[in-house]
C-alpha cells in the first residue's frame, strides 16, 4: 500500500481525493487545504469542500496559511509518503516538500498543457472558443505547471458547456486519468514527456474587469464568454449606468434592422436580441438586473412590455 498526501481546495479536487480515499492500494495519510475563509453576511468560517470529505474519512488536515516554510511542511515531510498529488491547491508547493516523497509529487491539471498553464485553464479553453480541452497528469517543478506530461486524456467541447459543467466533467476525467497512472508510477514504468516551451499558453487569474462583456465582439465569441464565466465568477453589461448580469443566451439569427453596438433591437423568442460586432446577434434568455433575482427574459416579460427594452442600449466595455 503507497502512502498518499493529497493537497487541493475546491469542489474538483474533492473528486480527485475521493478517487484515492477509495482506491485499496492507497493510503491518504494527510491532506493539505488552504484555510477555512468567512462566508456570507455574517463572516462565518466555512471549510473548503476537501477539508470536509478529508474529515469524513478521519484523514488528518493542515490548513497553513503559506506552505512554504510553515510548521506544517515540516509535518508533511514525517508522514513519509511516496507521493504527493495535488489538484487545484491554490498556492506554489516549496520544492523540499515535492522532492521529500520517493516518487515525488504530481499535480491533476484541468487543461492539454503545455496550454493554460495557471490558475483558469477551464474558463480560458472556454472563453478561446476552445472545440476540446481535458487534464494532463504531470510531475511537479519549481514552475507553475510546467512539469514533465505522464499523461492526458482529452473531452469535447459542447456548445451547452459551461465553466460550472466542464469543471464537473474535468473531475471525474482526472479521478480516472490519474488511478489509471498511479500504477505506472509506481513500477518506475511511466514514460514522461517534456512539454513543448514553444506551444506554451497561460491562463492568469480573472480580473473583475475581464466580467465585462465586448459587444463589439461576435455573437459567438459572447457566449464562448458568457459560458466561460458562468456560473462564476458571472459575466455583466452596463444599462444606463447600472449592472445588468448575463446568464444565459446564445447566437441568433436575426432579419430584422441592424442597430448600434450593443443594442437590444427586437425581443423575440423570449430573448432580448442584441447587436454585436460583425453584424451578429445575441440573444439573451436569462439576465438579473441590478439589486433583482436572476430571470429568464420570459420571466421579466410577464411584468414587463418589450417596448420597456428595445431600443435600450448596453455600454460597450
Amino acid at each position: 500500500m503507497h502512502k498518499i498526501i493529497f493537497m487541493g481546495t475546491p469542489d474538483f479536487s474533492v473528486e480527485v481525493l475521493e478517487g484515492l480515499v477509495n482506491d485499496a492500494n492507497l493510503e491518504v495519510v494527510g491532506v493539505v487545504t488552504q484555510p477555512d475563509r468567512p462566508v456570507g453576511r455574517k463572516k462565518v468560517l466555512k471549510p473548503t469542500p476537501v477539508k470536509e470529505l478529508a474529515l469524513k474519512h478521519d484523514i488528518p488536515v493542515y490548513q497553513p496559511e503559506k506552505i512554504r516554510g510553515s510548521q506544517e511542511a515540516e509535518e508533511l515531510k514525517t508522514l513519509n509518503a511516496d507521493l504527493i498529488v495535488t489538484a487545484a491547491y491554490g498556492q506554489f508547493v516549496p520544492n523540499d516538500l515535492i522532492e521529500a516523497p520517493k516518487y515525488g509529487a504530481i499535480n491533476v491539471h484541468a487543461s492539454l498543457l503545455p496550454k493554460y498553464r495557471g490558475g483558469a485553464p477551464i474558463h480560458y479553453a472556454l472563453w478561446n472558443g476552445d472545440k476540446e480541452t481535458g487534464i494532463s497528469i504531470i510531475y511537479m517543478t519549481k514552475k507553475m505547471d510546467a512539469g514533465d506530461i505522464l499523461s492526458q486524456r482529452a473531452i469535447e467541447i459542447k456548445a451547452t458547456d459551461d465553466v460550472g459543467k466542464l469543471f464537473e466533467s474535468l473531475a471525474v476525467v482526472g479521478k480516472e486519468l490519474l488511478l489509471d497512472t498511479l500504477p505506472a508510477v509506481f513500477a518506475g514504468e511511466v514514460q514522461a514527456t517534456p512539454q513543448v516551451e514553444e506551444e506554451v499558453v497561460f491562463s492568469p487569474t480573472i480580473t473583475k474587469e475581464q466580467e465585462r462583456i465586448s459587444w463589439d465582439l461576435t455573437a459567438q465569441e459572447v457566449d464562448n464568454h458568457v459560458r466561460a464565466f458562468r456560473p462564476f465568477p458571472s459575466t455583466y453589461t452596463l444599462l444606463d449606468n447600472n449592472r445588468v448580469k448575463i446568464w444565459v443566451g446564445e447566437p441568433v439569427t436575426y432579419k430584422g434592422e441592424s442597430g448600434e453596438i450593443g443594442e437590444v433591437v427586437a425581443v423575440e423568442d423570449n430573448k432580448l436580441i442584441v447587436q454585436c460586432g460583425d453584424n451578429s446577434f445575441y440573444g439573451i434568455s436569462e439576465w438579473q438586473e441590478s439589486g433583482k433575482k436572476r430571470l429568464s427574459i420570459e420571466q421579466w416579460l410577464n411584468g414587463n412590455k418589450p417596448e420597456a427594452i428595445i431600443d435600450s442600449v448596453f455600454e460597450n466595455k
